[in-house]
């Protein structure tokens, strides 16, 4: 991945959790959006992950990376004018392969509690929702009530 396209990679994210209805206004205040923003500019630059591009006609659609735990998807984004084509499930499938590969027990992932979409999708993916509860997001600076899902791999 190339310098520019850690911008790319930032907008496509941001983009998509813009278009999320998972967040109740309180969390859309200026603060918060600002300090997501920023979060999205700087991860693909500051990340010790790989970051798995999605590209159609060489354009960069959506993105998943395992910051953090190597049995953890930490991020999926897909741009909104892509989302609901396969995008996301792609990536989410690459991904498993990989966690498989490296013989890890369990793969997981997971979203905020509303995000109604992307739970659906994790499920569609075989994974399981083992818990929920209240949660501190550092980008976004506030308590989110989210889902914590498994699958095992392959």
């Amino acid at each position: 991945m190339t310098v520019a396209d850690h911008t790319v990679v930032g907008d496509v994210g941001f983009a998509a959790w813009k278009s999320s209805n998972a967040f109740e206004d309180v969390y859309l205040e200026p603060q918060v959006i600002e300090r997501v923003r920023r979060a999205f500019s700087v991860f693909a630059a500051e990340t010790t992950s790989d970051v798995h591009i999605a590209e159609r006609e060489g354009r960069v659609i959506g993105w998943a990376a395992r910051d953090g735990a190597p049995d953890c998807i930490s991020d999926l984004w897909v741009d909104p004018a892509h989302q609901r084509r396969g995008v996301g499930r792609t990536l989410i499938l690459h991904l498993l392969d990989i966690i498989a590969d490296e013989g890890h027990p369990l793969a997981r992932i997971q979203t905020h509690a509303s995000n109604a979409a992307a739970v659906s999708l994790y499920e569609r993916c075989g994974f399981t929702i083992v818990w929920q509860g209240k949660e501190f997001s550092k980008s976004m600076g506030v308590e989110l009530e989210k889902v914590h899902l498994e699958k095992l791999p392959g």
